[in-house]
C-alpha cells in the first residue's frame, strides 16, 4: 500500500505547508501540487522572507531548497529556535552532493530529493511526513488521556441512563455541535468520549477543562501561539484545536470561559477556523465541538456572564445527564465496576462487598455523583473498611466532627481519618491534598501504601 493510501485526508486539509525556494517556477509548481491538500500553502524565495512568515503563523511542514540567496537551508533549520513543537522539513537540492544529504538528514530532515523530480516523489515524501506528524499528534494525545486515567465506559441500566444512551447513539453520526448538561461528577467526558467513539470520526478525541486553565492563557492553548506573541512564547505552538484535528475537541466547565474567549469561539463555530495566538492568518479546521457544563447556562445567559449567541450557538444538541441520587438502580453496578478497576490498580486481592454494604451506597444521597462515589470506594479499599463499617459510629465512639476525634484512637489512627478526609475533600486529587497537609506527594503515597500493606496483613491473617 502506497503512503498516500496510507495518509488522513480529513487531517491533512487543516495542516499548514511553507515553500522556499529561490525558483518561481518552483514555487509555482509546488504550490499548484499542494494547494488542494493543505488548508494554508505559503512560498518564500529567501530565509529572510521564510522567517517573516514564521513570524506570524505556524507551519506544520517546510519545503526548503538547501541553496538559497541569503543563506543555506540546512544552517537554518538547525538554527530554528523551536525544539517541542518544530516543524517537519523536506529539503530540496539540484547538486549530488552526498555530504550535504547525510547533514540534511542528521539535521532531523524528512526527506531528502535531488532536482528534477517527478511530482509523485514530492507528494510521496510530503504524505510521510504529515502521517509522521500525525502519529506525533496521536501520542501525545494518548500520553494525555493515560495521564488523566480516563475510561469511556458508561456504566448503568437505569431507565434514565438508558435513555441517555439512546440519544448518544442518535446523534453520534452527525458532526452538530452537542452540550451536556449535568452536576459535577456525573459523566458528563464519558458521554463527550462515547459521541466521539460512535461519531466514525479519524482523529483524536481531546478534552479541555476550561475552568483549569489561567484566562490569559486559554486561547494560547486551545489555538496555538506564534513565537514572540507573549512573554515566554519562544517558538510557535499548535493548539489543541490543531491537535483534535479531524476529531474531537471536548470544552468541560464552558461556563468559566471568560467573556472574550466566548467572542473567540464564537467566531471558531462559524467560520469554522482559527487564529493561533500573534498571527495574522486563519487557518480552516475540520473538528466536532462538545461542550459541558455544571450550570444552567441559560441563567448564566440572564446574569449577564455567558452570551447569548453562543449560548444558542452551543445548544444545538442537548444531553442532560441525571444525578446519582435519581439512579440508585445503577449504585450497585457502578460499585462492582469500580471495585475491580481499583482492586486492579492498586493491585491487591480482589474485594467483595457485602449486601448490607451495597444498601447502604444506595441510601446515600451522593452529592458529588460518580466521583465521589468511586472516592468511596477507592478509599473503602485502602483502609480495609466495607462502606457499612466506614459509616457506622457506635454509641461508645459518636463524636462530633467539629469536636474532634474519639480519645480512645490511637494517633495513627487521627492520622489515617485526617488524611483521607483532607484527600476526599479534594475530591480524590492528593497533589492538593499534600499541599493542605504541609507535605510532599511522595509522602503522601508512601503513607497510603502503608496503610494499604497493613490493610492487606490483617485481610491474610482472617
Amino acid at each position: 500500500m502506497s503512503p498516500n493510501e496510507h495518509a488522513n485526508p480529513v487531517a491533512k486539509t487543516t495542516m499548514s505547508v511553507l515553500i522556499v525556494d529561490d525558483e518561481p517556477g518552483m514555487r509555482s509548481f509546488l504550490m499548484k501540487a499542494l494547494a488542494k491538500k493543505f488548508a494554508l500553502v505559503e512560498t518564500a524565495s529567501s530565509i529572510a522572507q521564510a522567517e517573516e512568515l514564521r513570524s506570524h503563523g505556524h507551519f506544520d511542514l517546510l519545503i526548503v531548497d538547501i541553496r538559497l540567496p541569503d543563506r543555506s537551508g540546512i544552517e537554518w533549520h538547525e538554527a530554528l529556535n523551536d525544539p517541542e513543537h518544530q516543524s517537519d522539513i523536506i529539503f530540496m537540492t539540484g547538486y549530488a552532493d552526498m555530504d550535504v544529504a547525510i547533514k540534511a538528514l542528521r539535521a532531523g530532515a524528512c526527506d531528502f530529493i535531488m532536482k528534477p523530480f517527478h511530482l509523485e516523489q514530492m507528494i510521496t515524501a510530503v504524505d510521510r511526513c504529515i502521517e509522521k506528524r500525525l502519529l506525533k499528534r496521536e501520542n501525545f494525545m494518548l500520553k494525555r488521556e493515560l495521564s488523566h486515567g480516563q475510561s469511556s465506559t458508561i456504566i448503568g441500566n437505569s431507565e434514565a441512563i438508558r435513555d441517555v444512551k439512546e440519544v448518544i447513539e442518535r446523534i453520534a453520526p452527525t458532526n452538530a455541535v452537542v452540550l451536556i448538561e449535568g452536576e459535577s461528577g456525573t459523566g458528563k467526558e464519558l458521554v463527550a468520549r462515547q459521541l466521539h467513539l460512535l461519531s466514525g470520526r479519524s482523529g483524536a478525541f481531546v478534552p479541555v477543562n476550561c475552568g483549569a486553565i489561567a484566562p490569559d492563557l486559554l486561547a494560547s492553548e486551545l489555538f496555538g501561539h506564534t513565537a514572540g506573541a507573549f512573554t515566554g512564547a519562544k517558538g510557535n505552538r499548535e493548539g489543541l484545536f490543531s491537535y483534535a484535528s479531524g476529531g474531537t475537541i471536548f470544552l468541560d466547565e464552558i461556563g468559566e470561559m471568560p467573556m472574550n474567549m466566548q467572542t473567540a469561539l464564537l467566531r471558531v463555530l462559524e467560520q469554522r477556523a482559527i487564529r493561533p495566538v500573534g498571527s495574522e492568518k486563519e487557518v480552516d479546521i475540520n473538528v466536532r465541538v462538545i461542550a459541558a457544563t455544571n450550570r444552567l447556562l441559560i441563567d448564566e445567559v440572564e446574569a449577564g456572564r455567558f452570551r447569548r449567541d453562543l449560548f444558542y450557538r452551543l445548544n444545538v444538541l442537548n444531553i442532560v445527564i441525571p444525578s446519582l441520587r435519581s439512579r440508585p438502580d445503577d449504585v450497585a453496578e457502578l460499585t462492582h465496576y469500580f471495585t475491580l478497576q481499583l482492586s486492579q490498580e492498586l493491585g491487591i486481592k480482589d474485594v467483595i462487598w457485602s449486601h448490607e454494604d451495597l444498601q447502604v451506597l444506595q441510601q446515600h444521597d451522593w452529592p458529588g455523583n460518580i466521583r465521589e462515589l468511586r472516592n468511596m470506594i477507592e478509599r473503602c479499599i485502602l483502609l480495609g473498611k466495607p462502606p457499612a463499617e466506614y459509616w457506622k459510629k457506635p454509641a461508645s465512639v459518636m463524636v462530633n466532627d467539629a469536636m474532634g476525634y474519639p480519645l480512645n484512637w490511637p494517633l495513627k489512627e487521627v492520622e489515617k481519618q485526617h488524611v483521607t478526609k483532607v484527600v476526599d475533600n479534594h475530591n480524590g486529587n492528593k497533589s492538593a491534598a499534600a499541599r493542605d497537609l504541609g507535605v510532599s506527594r511522595k509522602t503522601l503515597d508512601r503513607k497510603f501504601k502503608d496503610w494499604l500493606n497493613h490493610a492487606e496483613e490483617g485481610h491474610e491473617d482472617t
